[in-house]
């Protein structure tokens, strides 16, 4: 492939920082220098394999930079633009933009992942070359920072394209470089022996005052990675004769990080994006202070508070996966208590820290979110402050993503500031890793109970229990009921952080959630000041293509040119 090709010493070494104290993640551009300079001295070796984290995904908006995440690739969020990148999502269209600005998270992924994997391979390669002081040494460390960011960078690929190309040397820039795609599972097994390589030689954890160890790969990330590496890979899409025993790996895995008794959930939830440091983060990338500007200002914020465009806008489907708060049950329960004309009230408290709906309280006492519409005896129209009829810049569902907007973010307000984190691994991933993969492997039992309850209990909802019919956060006591819950628990928990797009695509049910009909809610204020709540469908620019094929990506149309016939794509893609 070219572009793996194209990928040269230099490319990597242009990003060196002029000094060590600044984030490696974010370190300035600096002059080239000639390989031998740069492994001779080992301060610059490990500047070399520091910029190998600058290829990881480190953010949440990737589809078109500021406007386009996974969520509205999938049935969390939609939005009212109908631009390029907005249509490829919605229709389903990627291989029509595959090669383009417009889909960053196929093209961007895929070439920016050879570029970190060609920088993991060269430091490898050299790091026996390099003169590494006698005391306090960082090889081992870096050593196994590179095979983690190997195996990270090869996950990033196979959870979206399938089976990829895998290269474990140092290619030069004018061999021959073009080569045959490698099968799914021997790029698991790949993976997995780059992760037992790092659990060996990197740190339980760093010195976290230090922001130059922002984002450092540990063992704990190591395992969490291998949690996730085999829970997708136990997954139907993956595993269609669904083998028991990959359950069981998958489960084992996610043990393995619980049994390190170095992660906890932190005791609140509303904000788990927004603080520095956490019981739960096993790796981030802490990202802050940040400026209202970027994507909170062009994408999350309601032009009505201060922000340019609002339009990742949480669907009604989203919205009706949170469960009733006083009985544990979801709203489709008779025994739920859900009343429909009161469609906030006493529900799941992570609704109103993931999604900002019409009279909720909002950055000042008496400021609310004002999504209603109200029509005068003479027909007159007038709108609240975050809602216009008709207009993409405003909501398309009535709701705004609260996660992604932390309340602080008042473009009005000078000097701005506010943490807004990319989360690699957190620990409550960890928990529903570990019930999904026993459940799948065993059927209900207490120690999937004690994970889930975990969650529910830190975000205040009733537990889940087996034994009670009436009774509250009742769960059957069987495996198909489990995996329900399990995967809602999974959609509330994870709401927006990059998770549900390739949760829908690993269980295969693309058609079945993504291809269901999308709904908004329409809001009236009446004339004594009440509000009247009705689900509606959304126009049919909102509603979502999904079918088979599309559970993978296409690998880059550019890519399969340029392979002269060995890189085949996938199926349905061509």
């Amino acid at each position: 492939m070219k572009t793996i090709k194209q990928i040269i010493f230099l490319t990597a070494v242009v990003f060196l920082a002029a000094s060590c104290k600044k984030d490696f993640l974010d370190k300035a551009p600096s002059v080239n220098l000639p390989e031998e300079k740069v492994f001779s001295d080992p301060i610059l070796a490990v500047q070399y394999a520091d910029n190998a984290y600058n290829f990881l995904v480190n953010d949440y908006a990737r589809f078109n930079t500021h406007r386009g995440i996974t969520g509205q690739a999938a049935d969390e969020a939609v939005t009212g633009n109908n631009e390029g990148s907005i249509n490829t999502l919605t229709q389903g269209t990627y291989h029509a933009h595959s090669d383009n600005f417009g889909t960053n998270d196929i093209s961007y992924v895929y070439a920016r992942s050879y570029a970190g994997i060609r920088i993991a391979n060269v430091m490898l390669s050299k790091i026996d070359g390099v003169n590494w002081p006698a005391i306090n040494s960082p090889r081992d460390r870096v050593e196994g920072e590179m095979h983690f960011v190997r195996a990270l960078l090869y996950f990033e690929l196979i959870k979206r394209f399938g089976g990829v190309v895998l290269i474990d040397q140092r290619l030069e820039a004018n061999g021959e470089n073009d080569f045959p795609r490698n099968s799914y599972q021997e790029c698991v097994d790949f993976i997995l022996k780059d992760l037992d390589a790092a659990d060996a030689l990197l740190p339980l954890n760093y010195n976290a005052t230090l922001a130059i160890n922002n984002g450092r790969a540990t063992v704990g990330a190591s395992k969490a990675l291998r949690s996730r590496l085999l829970l997708y890979a136990a997954s139907k899409l993956n595993n269609e004769t669904n083998d028991l025993n990959k359950w069981k790996l998958a489960a084992d895995a996610a043990k393995a990080v619980m049994d390190l008794n170095e992660y906890s959930l932190q005791s609140t939830y509303e904000d788990i994006l927004n603080v520095p440091t956490s019981t739960e983060y096993i790796m981030t990338k802490v990202r802050g202070p940040r400026a209202p500007d970027g994507m909170m200002l062009d994408f999350v914020m309601s032009p009505g508070s201060g922000g340019a465009q609002g339009q990742l806008n949480p669907t009604q489907n989203h919205v009706d996966l949170y469960d009733m708060l006083t009985t544990g049950r979801p709203i489709t329960d008779p025994l739920s208590g859900y009343d429909a004309t009161k469609p906030y009230v006493d529900r799941d408290p992570r609704l109103k820290a993931n999604v900002l709906y019409n009279d909720v309280q909002w950055q000042g006492v008496g400021v609310k979110i004002e999504t209603w519409s109200q029509t005068s005896s003479t027909g007159v129209k007038t709108f609240g402050k975050d809602y216009r009829e008709n207009n993409p810049n405003y909501t398309a569902t009535r709701y705004y993503c609260r996660k992604l907007w932390p309340e602080p973010y008042v473009r009005s307000l000078p000097n701005n500031r506010a943490l807004l984190n990319y989360i690699y691994f957190r620990y409550a991933e960890i928990l529903l890793n570990y019930a999904e993969a026993q459940n799948e492997f065993s059927g209900p039992d207490a120690s999937i109970l004690n994970a889930l309850n975990l969650i529910r209990t830190r975000a205040g909802m009733p537990v889940f229990q087996t034994t009670n019919a009436s009774g509250a956060g009742y769960i059957a006591n069987n495996k198909d009921d489990f995996r329900i819950r399990i995967r809602n628990e999974r959609a509330v928990e994870l709401a927006f952080e990059d998770a549900r797009w390739y949760d829908i695509q690993r269980w295969k049910v693309g058609p079945e959630i993504v291809a269901k009909p999308m709904y908004g809610m329409d809001v009236v204020k009446n004339t004594n000041g009440s509000f009247t709540y009705t689900k509606v469908l959304l126009p049919i620019a909102m509603q979502k293509v999904f079918l088979d094929y599309m559970h993978r990506y296409p690998i880059p149309r550019n890519e399969v040119f340029k392979s002269k016939g060995k890189l085949i794509q996938n199926t349905g893609w061509e």
